[in-house]
């Protein structure tokens, strides 16, 4: 009789791994693995009732202007061997000084097209990435700004060495702005002068956690458990090292913040959160009745005035 119910017992518990085993490696496939199309929770679309038409003109000229460059291709050979891409606009001044432009989750390079032409009329070389596992970038996992933070200071040395760039402005989105603010948080070249995170978040087990509450309504407990071991067998990290909010606790250089107060993807809170944890000289904007990435496109005229003010600092 024993035996009987040890025997039920162990087939009870192989059952319950495999199914756990399985459910991880299906959220693996939705939320790190390359390729998935799975929908993102998303938040309504937001407009500026206020905006005026020199407003709206400055957004459709930086669109345009984008469309007309025709950026140097540059590659990078990452710490594990992975061929990155990058597109290099080199400006016409013989300018010094480099923006690293950096997409978000899902996104790529050209994604950050609409703030070149801010950048190039202020001097800047401008330099655009597409993240490891997007775009034209090799790699079968998001990396969601972890190993991403090392691939940036690979782009970093590079526009060092290959450029003589002496000063260097780190401007991300979303994803893009968790990599900037974990690279924040690393050893950086004198060279590297201000950070300007908009819309990351602090963690991304509190990230995906969000997510699974409004795509799936589940639970976090064992599902990013699960899935986080497997991802660290598959793709080499765990959930729990991917944290902004420890990595901005080391930093050092300028670092502006922004974040839509009516953010619903990537939660308001953790915008907050990441500044107070913040070392280092810094600034929070709180955009009124904007969403997730929302700033430049609703308020482009403020949005532009500020990051101005912001780099006339450093």
């Amino acid at each position: 009789m024993k035996r009987r119910l040890k025997i039920i017992l162990v087939s009870v518990v192989a059952f319950l791994v495999t199914i756990l085993i399985f459910i991880g490696n299906y959220f693996y496939g939705e939320s790190v693995k390359r390729g998935s199309e799975v929908e993102l929770h998303r938040e309504a679309e937001t407009v500026n009732a206020n905006a005026d038409t020199n407003e709206e003109s400055v957004l459709a000229t930086a669109k345009k202007w984008y469309s007309e460059q025709e950026p140097v291709r540059l590659t990078q050979e990452a710490y594990d061997d992975l061929i990155l891409q990058a597109d290099y606009i080199e400006n016409e001044t013989s300018s010094k000084k480099a923006v690293i432009l950096v997409h978000g989750f899902r996104k790529e390079k050209a994604d950050m097209g609409d703030y070149t032409k801010f950048y190039y009329d202020r001097g800047y070389n401008i330099l655009m990435p597409d993240s490891r596992g997007h775009g034209e970038s090799e790699g079968d996992y998001y990396g969601y700004g972890w190993h991403d933070r090392l691939d940036l200071i690979g782009w970093i040395d590079q526009l060092i060495t290959d450029y003589g760039v002496e000063e260097i402005v780190l401007h991300g989105n979303s994803a893009g702005a968790a990599a900037v603010l974990m690279t924040s948080g690393e050893v950086l070249p004198d060279q590297v002068k201000a950070i300007i995170a908009d819309s990351g978040y602090t963690t991304m087990k509190e990230e995906l956690k969000h997510q699974l509450k409004h795509l799936y309504g589940l639970p976090s407990f064992p599902l990013l458990d699960i899935t986080s071991l497997i991802t660290k067998v598959r793709a080499g990290y765990f959930f729990g090292e991917v944290t902004a909010i420890e990595q901005v606790k080391n930093n050092k250089l300028p670092l502006f913040i922004i974040h839509g107060d009516a953010d619903d993807l990537v939660p308001t809170w953790m915008g907050e959160e990441i500044y107070e944890a913040a070392g280092g000289d810094k600034e929070l904007w709180l955009v009124p009745d904007v969403g997730h990435i929302k700033a430049y496109e609703i308020e482009t005229i403020e949005f532009e005035k500020r990051i101005d003010d912001f780099l006339s600092k450093i």
